[in-house]
């Protein structure tokens, strides 16, 4: 039966690069979230008057948080029938919630296990610096705020597997 690893962590930690590891190793279907809805949700911005780069307000919040997570796991639901897959996004609020796994699991119909990424917040900013993406900006423009959404980054509430992002890209 092919089972879903969700590899979760805040921008920067190094979630994607640990999950195309992941998926390399195990022959999995990687689901990434900016790239399964980077376009759709630009396109959704700009033509209700936002900007195309937004990742940080109520507004994109409200609006499009839930419909994207919705379309990965639904994603995911179909690729599972063929192939594990690996899902990389940030699940912020979900990691908080103990029974989220399981419902995800009877949700997309398979196994689930997490992989929380985790490293130091000068390390993420460097990290948003460097690879100077737009949606990024509002993060960095206003850092002391930003960050205070992440809080002290306490790993998820359920049992998880902690992983340390805090290495070079591809270690």
């Amino acid at each position: 039966m092919a089972s879903a690893i969700i590899v979760c962590g805040s921008p920067g930690s190094g979630k994607t690069t640990y999950a195309k590891r992941l998926a390399a190793e195990f022959g999995a279907t990687l689901l990434d979230i900016d790239t399964a809805t980077e376009r759709l949700v630009k396109v959704g911005l700009a033509e209700s008057g936002h900007s195309p780069d937004d990742r940080d307000s109520e507004y994109f919040k409200r609006t499009y948080r839930e419909p994207i997570y919705q379309a990965l796991f639904d994603i995911a639901r179909e690729n599972l029938a063929f192939n594990d897959v690996v899902i990389a996004g940030p699940f912020t609020k979900e990691i908080r919630d103990p029974g989220w796994p399981a419902r995800l699991s009877t949700r997309i119909g398979a196994p689930v296990r997490v992989h929380y990424v985790q490293c130091d917040a000068a390390i993420r900013r460097q990290r948003l610096l460097a690879r100077g993406n737009a949606r990024d900006r509002a993060k960095l423009e206003d850092w002391d705020v930003y960050i205070q959404y992440y809080g002290d980054e306490h790993p998820p509430a359920f049992e998880h597997v902690l992983v340390d992002g805090a290495g070079r890209p591809g270690q």
